[in-house]
């Protein structure tokens, strides 16, 4: 097996503001495989908020490469791998790889469900009220909107968001940006504006202070507290629903076990993403069909995307093309 890596640099439509700062591009790792003449390509995104840069994502998959050249199992890759990220480009790469080799979809090796379209929810990033209230109102057709949340001003965000989109649906990222303190209160005004979850609102440090929150009008989802299957125990009585992204669990095969043993404790699930491609929805989209609430509006963020990409009409996306990932 050849294995190339390569680091690509996504540009942003505009920026991507969140709690903890902003930026223009999206730095990806690219995993690709070659074997007796079938291709198959990952992506991953090293995230600083985990202790991931796109060199040690490199750098540890550089390590494995004797490894994975001699022809790696996807059961082995979270044992030559420690970066999450990195470990997701491999894991998709290896799917990918077996999809091309045996003919066979993802879904079918997986034990899945034919894939179907998905309404996914479009994010607006963190900004004046006065400014996301003008970014809904561009947004204001799309059914589900995500806003990105975590300053002073929140609860007159979310008031200018509601009033220029009235008639879509809600859900808010806080991105570990609230206090204890401010929680009642935000809470009570999301519920009061129709808001359907709220995404991390505490630090993840913080968060044993959800357990005895006395009201819980809008469902709470674990994001930054939840990472992979070994994390959900910690997550019982503090949140309602966990939001997994294949960047924090390792890819789409801890992806899945996850999603398994999330639904076994009874939570809500949610698929979220970073700020990447159609080549890291693709898998997603998997975890998207167990899920009651998609986030994978990556591309839809993006200057430009991949060709070629998932065809996204609206917010609704369809399929990855086999030609992409699977």
């Amino acid at each position: 097996m050849k294995l190339t890596i390569a680091h690509e640099s996504l540009p942003i439509a505009g920026k991507f503001a969140i709690s903890r700062g902003s930026r223009t591009t999206s730095e990806v790792i690219v995993v690709t495989l070659e074997d007796s003449g079938a291709v198959g390509h990952g992506e991953g995104l090293p995230y600083p908020r985990y202790d991931e840069t796109v060199e040690g994502a490199i750098a540890a998959i550089e390590a494995a490469r004797p490894a994975i050249e001699a022809g790696i199992a996807r059961a082995d890759v979270a044992r030559v791998v420690a970066p999450h990220a990195a470990r997701n480009a491999l894991d998709c790469a290896l799917w990918d790889l077996e999809a091309k080799q045996s003919g066979t979809p993802v879904w079918r090796l997986a034990g899945l469900e034919e894939p179907r379209p998905l309404i996914t929810a479009y994010t607006l990033s963190l900004d004046t009220p006065e400014a996301m209230g003008a970014a809904a109102a561009r947004a204001a057709a799309r059914p589900l909107l995500k806003l990105k949340l975590g300053g002073p001003e929140d609860a007159e965000r979310l008031r200018a968001v509601r009033q220029a989109a009235p008639e879509a649906r809600l859900i808010v990222d806080a991105n570990e940006g609230w206090s204890p303190a401010d929680l009642p209160h935000l809470l009570a005004v999301a519920a009061h504006l129709g808001v359907e979850l709220v995404e991390q609102p505490l630090p993840a440090g913080d968060d044993e202070a959800l357990r005895h929150l006395n009201e819980r009008p809008v469902p709470i989802c674990a994001d930054e507290s939840a990472h992979d299957v070994a994390s959900l125990d910690q997550l019982v009585g503090k949140y309602d629903a966990v939001n997994i992204k294949l960047d924090k669990t390792g890819g789409l095969t801890g992806a899945l076990a996850m999603a398994r043993a999330a639904q076994d404790k009874g939570f809500v699930l949610m698929t979220g993403c970073m700020v990447a491609s159609s080549l890291a929805m693709a898998p997603a989209m998997l975890i998207g069909q167990l899920s009651q609430v998609v986030d994978l509006d990556g591309p839809l963020l993006l200057a430009r995307d991949r060709t070629p990409g998932i065809r996204f009409e609206g917010s609704l996306m369809y399929p990855p093309p086999h030609r992409l990932w699977g």
